[in-house]
C-alpha cells in the first residue's frame, strides 16, 4: 500500500501557481492606490497650482497658517498680505491655502 502512495506521489506534477499568479495581489494593491490615494492628489495640486496662478490683487485670501487678509501686491514667489489696520505680511505663494470668494464673509462687530 506504501509503494504505491509514493508511486503516486512521484507521478503528481509538483505544481502551484505560476510565478506571475503569485505577483497579482501586489499590482492589485498598486492599482487600489494608485486611483484612490495617488490621483486625487495629484487632481488637488493643480487644482491649488491653478488657484495660485489665478491670483491678483485685492483677492482675499487664507494662507496655510490660517491667516485672513487681501493681497496688496504680488510678485513670482510672494504675496504682500494685508491682515487689517496697518499689518502687512509677506508670505510664500504656495502657502496660500484658498481664495474668499466676495460677499462670503459678514463684518464682525468691532
Amino acid at each position: 500500500m506504501s509503494s504505491n502512495l509514493l508511486v503516486l506521489a512521484a507521478a503528481a506534477p509538483a505544481g502551484g501557481p505560476p510565478g506571475w499568479v503569485q505577483i497579482l495581489p501586489l499590482l492589485a494593491m498598486g492599482v487600489i492606490f494608485w486611483f484612490l490615494v495617488f490621483r486625487p492628489q495629484m487632481r488637488r495640486h493643480k487644482e491649488h497650482q491653478a488657484k495660485i496662478a489665478g491670483l491678483k490683487k485685492g483677492d482675499r485670501v487664507v494662507t496655510a497658517g490660517g491667516l485672513v487678509g487681501k493681497i496688496v501686491r504680488l510678485d513670482d514667489s510672494y504675496a504682500d498680505i494685508d491682515l487689517g489696520q496697518g499689518v502687512k505680511v509677506k508670505a510664500v505663494r504656495s502657502t496660500i491655502g484658498d481664495i474668499i470668494p466676495p460677499g462670503d464673509s459678514a463684518p464682525a462687530n468691532d
